[in-house]
């Protein structure tokens, strides 16, 4: 497996060894032990897999918070995203900073994203499949996001969104900006 640095402590793109042929292909999509020789010591504990008919999906930027934080391991299935993360770290050199990938089904990488990171996603083709494991179970009372839009976190979408609108849900139309939230996530080396 190809490991790749992001300059985020903790944030890695990794991209599995694939075996191709005529048939189609293999990979090893996880293996526990392998992460733990990487620094990943995870117990995950949920897969999520979510749909999107349309090019232009945005969905985040969502994180959850003590004491139900969560790690993901993310990657595409079908289709392409641009994966995207804010560094919400108190003491961090990268607080409040992003840092985007394009995931896709053609390309295999992942994103191995620690907790205290916000995350979103954009699809930047139809019918894409996301999917993802998490090392804490949903906890609707510490869900929590920034606005996808935030001009202090200033992510440039155009790029991804091709002139189109993003296409939200009523949860993240509503989300506060990052000046307004009291990050509880700390930075630890």
């Amino acid at each position: 497996m190809q490991v790749y640095e992001t300059g985020f402590p903790g944030l890695l793109v990794l991209e599995p060894k694939v075996f191709q042929d005529e048939r189609g292909f293999f990979l090893e999509s996880y293996n526990k032990e392998a992460f733990r020789r990487l620094g990943i010591d995870c117990d995950f504990v949920q897969d999520n897999h979510a749909y999107s008919r349309d090019a232009g999906v945005l969905r985040g930027f969502h994180f959850q918070t003590p004491p139900a934080a969560q790690a993901k391991l993310v990657w595409v299935t079908r289709g392409a995203v641009l994966d995207v993360v804010v560094d919400l770290r108190k003491g961090s050199p990268q607080y409040g900073r992003w840092r985007h990938v394009i995931l896709s089904a053609a390309n295999f990488k992942r994103m191995f994203i620690p907790k205290g990171f916000g995350h979103a996603y954009v699809t930047i083709m139809p019918d894409t499949e996301f999917q993802y494991k998490v090392d804490a179970p949903y906890a609707p009372e510490c869900e929590g996001g920034i606005a996808w839009n935030d001009p202090d976190v200033a992510m440039d979408w155009t790029p991804a969104l091709r002139g189109r609108e993003p296409i939200l849900s009523e949860k993240d139309r509503r989300l506060p900006r990052l000046a307004d939230f009291d990050s509880p996530f700390i930075f630890e080396e």
